[in-house]
């Protein structure tokens, strides 16, 4: 077994087989670390690899953290009965790895997010690490998997726009035939459709 292989057996259980000391104590170093933090390697390398990482230059590492929950919205006073007031239960349409991807874009402007993949979580943060690519680096250009992101400003902002993995299954795009009549391109588009 290699070990991207072992590592991801690990992490396909990662509560079974890594020890709840060594979980505990690795959420509260990255908890007194600062929110972005600059990594040299993958914590998860199967994961990285398998969402587009290679080790090379013009690939920036970053993990970062953000709160766990709900859309958390404070209490209406004015006219409404309590059962209408909407302050439990709410959910944001975006996942919070997509939060995550678009906090680290706005943090690196000169850098684009690739993917992202989930590290851990404790009671109120959940960690991802970021892969950002550089495309303006000579090697990234030349790199024949990555060099599509140094072409135009077609795939600038892709986390703002929904083009990362995450993003993809939050618009739904994963789902094919039946039922995903109305996804593509988006909901909007297929809104104004026929106007």
């Amino acid at each position: 077994m290699g070990v991207a292989k072992h590592m991801q057996a690990t992490w396909n259980r990662p509560k079974a087989t890594i020890p709840a000391k060594a979980r505990r104590e690795r959420m509260a170093g990255w908890r007194r670390e600062g929110v972005f933090q600059r990594i040299q390697r993958p914590t998860r390398i199967d994961a990285a690899r398998r969402v587009g990482y290679k080790a090379k230059q013009g690939i920036v590492m970053v993990r970062t953290r953000v709160r766990r929950g709900g859309l958390r919205k404070s209490k209406v006073h004015m006219k409404r009965k309590p059962s209408n007031a909407g302050i439990k239960k709410i959910t944001m349409a975006k996942s919070i790895q997509r939060i995550a991807e678009e906090r680290v874009s706005r943090r690196y402007p000169n850098l684009e997010v690739l993917n992202s993949y989930w590290v851990g979580e404790d009671g109120k943060n959940k960690f991802y690490e970021v892969i950002m690519v550089d495309p303006h680096h000579p090697a990234i250009k030349a790199d024949k998997q990555l060099g599509w992101i140094s072409s135009g400003s077609s795939h600038s902002g892709r986390a703002f726009r929904g083009k990362t993995s995450a993003g993809k299954k939050g618009r739904g795009l994963f789902n094919k035939g039946k039922g995903a009549e109305k996804l593509r391109p988006s909901l909007k588009a297929h809104q104004n459709r026929g106007k």
